[in-house]
């Protein structure tokens, strides 16, 4: 058993995934069972779609979710966001909505990984690429990572943060290169 605190690696998806294609859910259960063989812990918005699929792997290898919810109980989260409670070890009720929610998840992890998404999945890769964490970005057959790839030419940072942001179509690869990414940063 390590003495040292896993790294925690945030899942960045589409709640409602219409538009994600027929492998984002394989793509995004395999995500999580990567982090959780990569000796890390999962962190979600406790939602549905592609973050709770890499929950779903997650838990499939015995690994550590946390979600973190928008809502301010278990009640309003399943009653009011119709958000499911499965496959997390821990949720954290914000009462922050999504906004302040997608703020308090990005910065409760080392990493944000992002899959397939939509506008709030956008807003969580801003908020990790402002606070220059790493950020790794599984490519596919939506539109997620070619719409930030031209988010980050067109930030004019994008010199700054090259050594920060690292993309892959394959789960495994991906989360090998985002790990490297937090050790790089643990030890600055």
């Amino acid at each position: 058993m390590n003495n040292y605190p896993k790294f925690k690696i945030c899942v960045s998806g589409a709640a409602e995934t219409d538009m994600c294609g027929e492998s984002a859910f394989g793509k995004a259960e395999e995500l999580g069972k990567e982090i959780i063989k990569q000796d890390c812990v999962l962190v979600n918005g406790a939602t549905t779609g592609f973050p709770y699929w890499a929950a779903k792997g997650a838990k499939s290898v015995d690994g550590i979710v946390v979600g973190i919810s928008p809502a301010y109980c278990e009640k309003e989260h399943v009653e009011e966001y119709k958000l499911p409670i499965d496959y997390q070890n821990l949720i954290i009720y914000t009462g922050f909505g999504y906004s302040g929610r997608n703020l308090l998840l990005t910065r409760s992890a080392d990493a944000v990984v992002v899959g397939c998404g939509r506008m709030g999945t956008i807003s969580e890769f801003t908020i990790a690429f402002e606070d220059k964490k790493p950020i790794g970005i599984l490519t596919g057959e939506w539109e997620t990572d070619e719409l930030l790839k031209e988010i980050i030419q067109k930030s004019h940072r994008a010199e700054e943060m090259k050594d920060k942001i690292v993309f892959s179509s394959d789960p495994k690869e991906l989360i090998s290169k985002v790990v490297e990414l937090i050790k790089k940063e643990k030890t600055r």
